[in-house]
């Protein structure tokens, strides 16, 4: 498409306010809320973590086939398949959250079943809606504003879901998260359609468009492609760092800040809000110096900030507020600027238009490995460690430090390395128009 202003952005883009004002409560908050309204020990709840999103991320290449052939062969159904996606992804977030009373055995069966339905619904609509934006097309601005749109309105999202539940409590926070899906359907039914959603009259096609159209790619097809690999092994590694102290942060505001809760929704709002407001900047920068340079810069900010982070104790909230704020602006790369990577590559490697599902599939099934990973491993280590909610042993406290600021920052660090190594000195996806 020849421009993708403010008007397109919002329609694409609106989408992405409930998908990330969903994910704060799935990958955020759920752990501590299971463990402390519940009871449930954290090497329980991390074995559910971990086998839940590993299986939903199992899921998520097969979802990204099924997407590809849906743009190929049924684009006026895409919508309708949005709508149920929709439908049952309310449902399992009101489960999940709202369960009966039911013994632990119980609670954790019932807790596995309602993350499986709400991991794959969110993973479905998640994957039709970054495919849509990456069919959309452009140079390495363009597809960095398609994706800023998106995670922009996402961040909201999760401001939004931030306060929501100490402002309206959990089923307010439910219901407003429906009206948000909602209204996020009717945009996108407004927005820009992507070129294999655009009928094409006869006799005016290549043979390859047809091929393109007709054929949604094989599964595998991203991985035969030197310039994902690498741009994949860069972006889980840095997720790990990202995933760990998202999964611990409220452990952390808790035991080591020692914060009142009421503090909580400052500190998420401050992080989340700062990443929203710093996308614009990145965007300049980027046009400056491109995608890769701009996000190893993020990456090199985190990890300062991470550093700081370490040396605060009990009583140090206000600190914290600005650590969060920093954190944010640099989580502002992470969001917006690997994924339009990612639609550089799939173009650069001529699959643009029919193989969009596959790479999302691969890319979300990387993410939830990242979640999977951190909830997963760093809770029952924590908890071998000797650290359980509420601890006020310092060396407890000393372990809960490590694991959210100093391991972060050495995968960023590494992360880092790779990106200069993979991406920079071998400029296997260039971001220049």
């Amino acid at each position: 498409m020849a421009t993708f202003g403010w008007s397109e952005g919002w329609r694409y883009g609106l989408m992405g306010l409930p998908l990330a004002f969903v994910a704060l409560p799935l990958y955020v908050m759920l752990p501590n809320y299971y463990a402390l309204h519940f009871g449930v020990p954290l090497a329980s709840l991390g074995a559910l973590l971990l086998g839940a999103r590993l299986l939903d991320a199992l899921v998520d290449p097969l979802l990204g086939r099924w997407s590809d052939h849906l743009f190929a062969r049924a684009p006026q159904q895409l919508l309708g398949w949005a709508a149920l996606a929709a439908l049952l992804l309310a449902l399992g977030f009101a489960l999940l959250f709202f369960p009966p009373p039911l013994a632990l055995p119980w609670l954790l069966a019932w807790a596995s079943g309602c993350l499986l339905l709400t991991y794959a619904s969110f993973s479905a609509l998640s994957i039709l809606h970054q495919s849509w934006g990456a069919r959309l097309g452009g140079d390495a601005l363009q597809r960095a504003r398609i994706v800023g749109w998106r995670e922009g309105l996402g961040l909201l999202g999760v401001v939004l879901a931030s306060l929501a539940p100490y402002a309206l409590g959990l089923a307010g926070t439910a219901m407003l998260f429906v009206l948000a899906l909602a209204a996020g359907w009717w945009a996108l039914s407004l927005a820009p359609k992507p070129a294999a959603c655009t009928f094409v009259p006869p006799g005016d096609t290549t043979a390859q468009q047809l091929h393109n159209f007709k054929r949604p790619a094989s599964i595998w097809l991203p991985f035969t492609r030197p310039a994902f690999r690498a741009l994949l092994a860069v972006f889980m590694v840095n997720g790990i760092a990202s995933a760990l102290p998202a999964t611990l942060i409220l452990f952390f505001v808790q035991d080591r800040l020692q914060a009142p809760a009421s503090m909580q929704a400052a500190f998420l709002g401050a992080y989340f809000l700062s990443a929203a407001l710093s996308i614009p900047l990145w965007l300049r920068l980027v046009r400056r110096i491109g995608l890769e340079r701009s996000w190893g810069l993020g990456m090199l900010l985190a990890v300062a900030v991470f550093v700081f982070a370490a040396q605060l104790g009990a009583g140090d909230a206000s600190a914290f507020l600005l650590v969060c704020a920093l954190s944010g602006v640099a989580l502002g790369t992470d969001l917006a600027l690997p994924a339009a990577m990612l639609a550089g590559c799939i173009a650069a490697n001529g699959d643009g238009g029919h193989a969009e599902g596959a790479y999302f599939g691969w890319w979300n099934f990387a993410t939830k490995l990242n979640l999977a990973l951190a909830a997963g491993l760093a809770l029952p280590t924590l908890a071998w460690l000797g650290y359980a909610p509420g601890a006020q042993d310092a060396n407890a406290l000393q372990t809960l430090t490590f694991a959210y600021c100093l391991l972060p920052c050495a995968l960023k660090l590494l992360a880092a390395t790779l990106l200069h190594t993979l991406l920079l000195r071998k400029t296997p996806c260039k971001s220049a128009t």
